[in-house]
C-alpha cells in the first residue's frame, strides 16, 4: 500500500543507509544465532569455524571491537603493538545461514515522513546486522536475493572476503517486479540443505514468498522470519484524500484516508494474526520490524540472551 501515486517507487538508499553504528556493533556482540538443530551438541558440527576464546587451536588474530571482553585481548602482542587485538580459535560448528532477502518492487516503500530510507534499506540493515553476528561466530553465511531480476545467490562463506561479497551483492540489489516463479528459485533451494538456518527478511505480502518459506520449513530447513513494515502501514495516518497504489500489480484505488483508516486497520492487524499463525503452524520463528524504530528490538527479540 502506498499513499499518493507519485512514491509508487521509492529508490533506496545508497550505501551509507547500511551504516552499523557503534551501539548497534555494541549490540551485535551480545547476541548469537542459535539454530534449534543445534542445541544440545554445542561444539560438534560439519565445519570449521572461529571462535573468541581459550583451550582451542588458535586461527588468527582480529582487531578489538566494542563489545569485546578484556580478558579475549592478548596483552603481550598490545606491548609489542600498541594496538589491541584478540585471538580467534579455530572450533567446529554446526551453524550455516543464509539470508534471504526479498527484492520485489514493494520493498522500495518509505514512510511519507522518512522517503530516503525504504522497507529494502531497512532489510539490508538488518542482514548487515545478521552477518555480522554469524561473522563473530565464525560460522558460514550466504545470501539469497528474490525479486523481480530473478535469482541471485552469494554462496556461505565467512571472513573479511565474504564480508566484501554480501555487502557487494547488497549495496547492488534494488527492489522490482514481483516474487519469482517456483522454477526460479529451485537452484537456490537446491542449494539450502536439511539443517540450515534460513533468516528471511521481506514484507510477506506476496502469497508466493510465504508458500515457499513453508516448503522449505516443512523439508527441514530452519526457517525464522522478519516482516518489514512501514508505519504508515501500522498506522494509516493519512488525513486527505488521495490515490493508493498497489506497487507490484499497479492497482490503484482512490479514498478519503480518514474514512478508510478504521477498516484499513482491522483488516491489517488481522492480516498480521492470519500470517503468524500460519507460520507458527510451520514452526517458522517470527518477527515484525517496523522501519521507524531501531533494529535492536527485533535483533534482541530473535538473537539476545532471551531468545527461544
Amino acid at each position: 500500500m502506498i499513499g499518493d501515486s507519485s512514491a509508487a517507487v521509492t529508490a533506496p538508499g545508497d550505501a551509507s543507509t547500511d551504516a552499523l553504528t557503534p551501539a548497534l556493533r555494541a549490540l551485535i556482540a551480545t547476541l548469537r544465532l542459535r539454530p534449534r538443530h543445534a542445541l544440545g551438541r554445542q561444539g560438534l558440527g560439519h565445519h570449521p569455524s572461529r571462535n573468541r576464546g581459550s583451550g582451542q587451536e588458535f586461527a588468527q588474530y582480529r582487531a578489538y571491537e566494542s563489545g569485546d571482553e578484556p580478558r579475549q585481548i592478548d596483552w603481550k602482542l598490545y606491548a609489542r603493538s600498541d594496538r589491541f587485538f584478540v585471538r580467534e580459535a579455530e572450533r567446529e560448528s554446526p551453524v550455516r545461514a543464509w539470508l534471504l532477502l526479498d527484492t520485489t518492487a514493494s520493498m522500495a516503500q518509505a514512510d511519507e515522513a522518512t522517503p530516503g530510507f525504504s522497507r529494502f534499506d531497512a532489510a539490508r540493515l538488518l542482514a548487515r546486522c545478521v552477518f555480522e553476528i554469524a561473522q563473530r561466530q565464525g560460522d558460514a553465511c550466504g545470501l539469497v536475493l528474490c525479486g523481480g531480476a530473478g535469482l541471485s545467490l552469494v554462496t556461505p562463506g565467512s571472513g573479511p572476503r565474504q564480508r566484501d561479497r554480501l555487502r557487494h551483492a547488497l549495496v547492488s540489489a534494488a527492489p522490482r517486479g514481483q516474487w519469482p516463479e517456483p522454477e526460479v528459485l529451485a537452484p537456490a533451494w537446491g542449494r539450502i540443505v536439511r539443517g540450515d538456518l534460513v533468516i528471511a527478511l521481506g514484507d510477506f505480502f506476496d502469497e508466493a514468498a510465504v508458500a515457499q518459506l513453508e516448503r522449505l520449513a516443512h523439508a527441514g530447513r530452519e526457517v525464522i522470519t522478519i516482516q518489514l513494515l512501514t508505519a504508515d502501514e501500522r498506522d494509516f495516518p493519512f488525513a486527505d484524500g488521495r490515490r493508493f497504489v498497489e506497487p507490484e500489480a499497479g492497482e490503484s484505488l482512490l479514498g478519503d484516508g480518514p474514512g478508510l483508516r478504521a477498516g484499513y486497520l482491522a483488516r491489517f492487524a488481522e492480516a498480521q494474526r492470519l500470517l503468524a499463525a500460519r507460520l507458527a503452524a510451520a514452526g517458522i520463528r517470527h518477527a515484525t520490524h517496523v522501519i521507524d524504530r531501531s533494529p535492536s528490538q527485533v535483533l534482541q527479540v530473535l538473537f539476545g540472551d532471551r531468545a527461544r
